[in-house]
């Protein structure tokens, strides 16, 4: 595997390639998994997320990553780091999405751990976020297992719909 940014028990975490991109596809076009952004994404609204990516490892040194399963060697979701807007600033936000064959294993939250702890121990940030749907509730037991707590909540508009999200966070312990 090239690539590699993380590690874990079961996963291996690295940029996204192009030959991602049918994995991605059966991830972001799939409207059960797309629920909590209010729809399934278009071949055009993929290559932009693609591509968005790769302007986020060029320009803010993070991104989401593809997240390989070790034993299948196959992509079955991503988590990483992007910089969102909260309150007038950018925060380091961990985002996660996993394809529905592998939800409930426990790779969200994986994934998620080896996220939070890459942003404390390697790259000094003070204080990681997740920005989450407020009927997203699988995303926000993984925040909470993660050690996230409730900060706030905010509206977001998304498609012409008010989305009201929590904000979850946790202060790095080592700074």
């Amino acid at each position: 595997m090239n690539n590699i940014i993380l590690e874990t028990k079961s996963l291996y975490l690295r940029k996204f390639q192009l030959s991602d991109m049918k994995a991605l596809s059966d991830i972001l076009q799939d409207k059960e998994v797309m629920y909590a952004y209010e729809h399934s994404f278009s071949d055009y609204e993929v290559k932009q997320w693609y591509e968005r990516q790769q302007e986020r490892y060029k320009n803010d040194g993070v991104g989401l990553l593809a997240v390989i399963l070790k034993n299948e060697d196959k992509l079955i979701g991503q988590c990483g780091l992007t910089l969102q807007d909260y309150k007038d600033k950018k925060v380091y936000e961990i985002g996660y999405l996993f394809n529905k064959s592998y939800w409930h294993n426990g790779y969200a939250v994986e994934s998620a751990a080896a996220c939070k702890e890459y942003s404390f121990q390697k790259l000094k940030i003070d204080e990681v976020y997740s920005i989450i749907r407020t009927n997203n509730y699988p995303s926000q037991k993984v925040a909470e297992r993660n050690g996230m707590i409730v900060k706030d909540i905010i509206v977001k508009h998304y498609y012409n719909i008010d989305m009201p999200h929590y904000v979850y966070s946790i202060k790095n312990p080592l700074i």
